[in-house]
């Protein structure tokens, strides 16, 4: 099986999601980052948020019966006080990524509009813990566990053209950051590689 172990930082922990944890789940997800126009999945309410967060855990022990990858969101929470500060994880990325020259395998081999799969990456942080380097430590964690536990060749994120924290932090991490040179589809704007023998 495939189950991700608990990853520890300095300063976080990066744990599965639990039923307990509903209330900030909803707090960080549904009003937080909608507020902020982060693009997370729009559920209405209280109910909606209970019945992802059983799926979201149920689907960790699905994927590691099915050796699959260890795809879902992760808890981001402070060693000290325990409290949930944001979440990040894995998730397989089917994108138009041949429109990003650095992406393109053969001249001609695919056309603009054919799609591939990545293995993604994202991160989400509280606004109250932004600029405190929680999202490095996070995604660093989960990048060094991409490359020497799964043995992963790339990993990818994306995001907008106005998200200069988010292009920021893959510069960071080392990614090479592309721009979507074309304007369609508008989901895939700025994609931040990051190749397994280029990595810091």
């Amino acid at each position: 099986m495939l189950g991700m172990p608990v990853l520890e930082t300095a300063r976080l922990k990066i744990r599965p999601f639990v039923m307990e944890d509903l209330p900030e789940v909803h707090r960080l997800l549904d009003i937080e980052f909608r507020e902020a126009d982060l693009r997370t999945d729009k559920l209405e309410g209280l109910d909606e948020r209970a019945a992802w967060l059983r799926w979201t855990i149920l689907n960790y022990d699905q994927l590691a019966r099915l050796h699959q990858p260890p795809y879902g969101d992760r808890a981001i929470v402070l060693n000290l006080t325990g409290k949930l500060i944001g979440a990040c994880g894995f998730v397989p990325c089917l994108n138009a990524f041949q429109q990003i020259p650095g992406f393109r395998s053969r001249p001609g081999s695919n056309g603009p509009s054919s799609n591939t799969t990545e293995f993604g990456l994202f991160y989400a942080i509280s606004r109250t813990h932004r600029r405190q380097g929680y999202a490095f430590e996070a995604a660093s964690a989960l990048i060094e566990y991409a490359f020497v536990r799964l043995r992963l060749s790339r990993i990818v994120a994306t995001t907008t053209y106005d998200n200069t924290a988010s292009v920021g932090l893959m510069r960071k991490l080392g990614m090479r950051v592309e721009r979507n040179p074309l304007a369609e589809p508008p989901w895939l704007q700025v994609v931040g590689a990051l190749e397994a023998d280029r990595r810091p």
